[in-house]
């Protein structure tokens, strides 16, 4: 299994528009995010979690040439408005499998009312195969285990991964983990893990938050995330714990 980090930004992406601040002006590559997402590689098979609206460059920048599965852990929007970039893989390969919980579908039926009304005329549409979250899954050749994260007054979904030998977990936006979702996220390899800011937010980890969780998991390794511009990536990486670390654009894990 492998792992590339798509995009390790928050909603606004780093640089933000119109702000001057030390990390949005910073030349580190580290600190160039886009919106967060992820690819993960298995048995010759790619399927990404979130799809996000830099998902065109991203897909060009990894030389993405297929893709087998997407998964979606909720319907906001810097985690869902490159759906449409699809096509090119649908022109090649057919439809395409979307998972996402019965929720999310609610939403993203609104959003791309367009893809699944039969009213609209011309243009390719997006080709999907909708597919709702109700347990525990198989694609692409790993087990998926769902469980729910809380983010604000709503529900996100995080994702363990196991290909038989390795395990990976991927949370975003959330600000609290309930315990029987910390259950299913015991015994991993590899933890990816909201971290927004310094400071205290009202619907996201803030990098206390993600630490205290780390610590309780105790997982091999952790990379942190949906990162805003308040966290320099030269700045905040020699303070973190062992092996914790500052997940970064492109990054990519071999597990």
């Amino acid at each position: 299994m492998r792992i590339t980090f798509l995009g390790t930004g928050t909603s606004t992406g780093i640089p933000m528009i119109g702000c001057d601040c030390i990390t949005c002006g910073s030349n580190d590559p580290r600190d160039k995010r886009l919106r967060t997402g992820l690819l993960i590689e298995n048995d010759g098979m790619r399927l990404i979690v979130d799809i996000s609206v830099d998902f065109r460059q991203q897909a060009l920048r990894e030389h993405l040439h297929r893709l087998d599965a997407v998964l979606i852990t909720h319907c906001h929007a810097d985690h869902v408005f490159g759906l449409d970039d699809i096509r090119p893989f649908n022109f090649r390969q057919g439809p395409i499998p979307v998972y996402g919980s019965e929720t999310t579908w609610k939403y993203l039926r609104q959003v791309f009312s367009y893809i699944f009304e039969s009213k609209h005329i011309g243009g390719g549409l997006p080709q999907l195969i909708p597919q709702t979250i109700d347990g525990e899954f198989e694609v692409c050749g790993l087990r998926v285990t769902p469980f729910d994260v809380i983010h604000g007054n709503g529900k996100v979904t995080g994702f363990r991964f196991s290909d038989g030998n390795k395990d990976v977990a991927f949370v975003t936006d959330c600000n609290m983990i309930p315990e029987e979702s910390l259950h299913k996220m015991r015994d991993l390899d590899l933890l990816i893990i909201d971290a927004l800011r310094y400071k205290p937010h009202p619907t996201h980890l803030h990098l206390e938050q993600s630490l205290a969780y780390i610590k309780d998991l105790k997982p091999g390794r952790a990379l942190l995330t949906h990162i805003g511009h308040d966290i320099k990536f030269s700045d905040a990486s020699p303070h973190l714990p062992y092996g914790v670390d500052l997940a970064y654009d492109g990054l990519k894990i071999e597990l």
